[in-house]
């Protein structure tokens, strides 16, 4: 058995990011953090947490430390997606990376009957934003910023980026054949 999730980060529109995958059942929340990662291009530099609704709902479901002074109700390397997820529709959220707060709605939309002996990412839309760009707000400011090369940033954080001097950088780009090719790397 499999479930077929979308998963969309919150607070970002125009595009809005999302991805469609399928991984097995009973896969660990770890191992769906790491898909996440994988699928929006993460870099996986922060801590992670799963809960129903997000900040004060629980379970919360993370990796426990000895150094965290609130102890997760479950531990994602054991807990398995099954035990949590036992309906189509079921939704959850993602929160990864405690100071931007990127929030990712993961929505249970289909059971598939057939096994996944690896995740695949069957759609999506939308570039991830880049580590550390200040969250939703901050990638909405980047968005302006690189959709205009008269902005007094623009130079500044193309650099930032990464990118070339020919290089243009799209908030709509997702390339599907790089996502899984990242996926079979991996798995």
């Amino acid at each position: 058995m499999a479930y077929q999730f979308r998963i969309q980060l919150n607070n970002v529109t125009k595009p809005p990011v999302w991805r469609r995958v399928i991984v097995a059942e009973k896969i660990t929340f770890h191992e769906l953090h790491e898909v996440i990662q994988l699928v929006f291009g993460w870099d996986n530099y922060h801590l992670y947490q799963f809960s129903p609704s997000g900040y004060g709902s629980n379970p919360v479901i993370a990796i426990p430390s000895k150094d965290d002074w609130e102890k997760p109700d479950m531990n994602a390397l054991k807990t398995r997606l099954n035990k949590i997820f036992t309906h189509e529709k079921q939704s959850f959220i993602s929160i990864y990376d405690f100071g931007d707060d990127w929030t990712h709605k993961i929505v249970l939309e289909k059971l598939v009957t057939d096994d996944a002996p690896h995740p695949v990412c069957l759609d999506g839309k939308g570039a991830c934003p880049p580590e550390d760009c200040g969250g939703a707000w901050g990638y909405e400011e980047l968005k302006l910023t690189m959709a205009d090369p008269t902005h007094e940033e623009y130079q500044e954080m193309k650099e930032w980026l990464g990118l070339e001097d020919n290089e243009e950088w799209d908030a709509g780009a997702f390339d599907l054949d790089e996502v899984n090719e990242r996926l079979k790397e991996e798995y």
